[in-house]
């Protein structure tokens, strides 16, 4: 059965918004998905070493029938072998940044993979996009409406759409 599942993008390394419309693309390629809403691009800033240049964002809707684990190796795999990701600094800079945010109404708590994403909710980064396309979504575990996460959000980050 489809299900809608959404995919935080993020980079701040090379040329930002080519790499998100890259990977988008990518994604858009995965077998049994289809890229079916963008976020705008919003520039922000970094969350952990701040001595880093600032981030693109952006969320996207991605219908798909492949399982959460699948997804996910398969983002991990544009990640690594299209962008040559290399994970060295825990929330370093980075060319692309791909995090399974939610995989339709499911709360996955494996090992590899947590779902809901474990720190959406603290990310302006995250919920701004995500409020922009898809406002009325609840949390499967707090039962909120994203945009209502948004608006109670206490963050220092700055989110500028760009």
């Amino acid at each position: 059965m489809e299900k809608d599942t959404y995919i935080a993008l993020g980079s701040n390394l090379g040329d930002r918004e080519l790499n998100l419309l890259r990977a988008v693309a990518e994604i858009g390629k995965l077998p049994s998905c289809k890229v079916t809403a963008l976020s705008p691009f919003y520039e922000t800033s970094p969350v952990g070493p701040t001595n880093q240049p600032p981030f693109i964002n952006a969320v996207l809707r991605l219908a798909t029938l492949l399982v959460p684990h699948d997804l996910l190796t398969r983002l991990q795999y544009i990640e690594s072998a299209i962008f040559s990701r290399k994970r060295t600094i825990h929330w370093g800079a980075r060319t692309i940044d791909l995090d399974l945010l939610l995989y339709g109404n499911e709360v996955i708590n494996a090992e590899d993979l947590t779902v809901p994403h474990p720190r959406m909710t603290e990310r302006r980064f995250v919920l701004q996009p995500l409020s922009d396309i898809a406002p009325d979504l609840i949390h499967p575990v707090l039962g909120k409406r994203m945009v209502e996460l948004l608006e109670t959000l206490r963050s220092e980050e700055t989110v500028v759409k760009i």
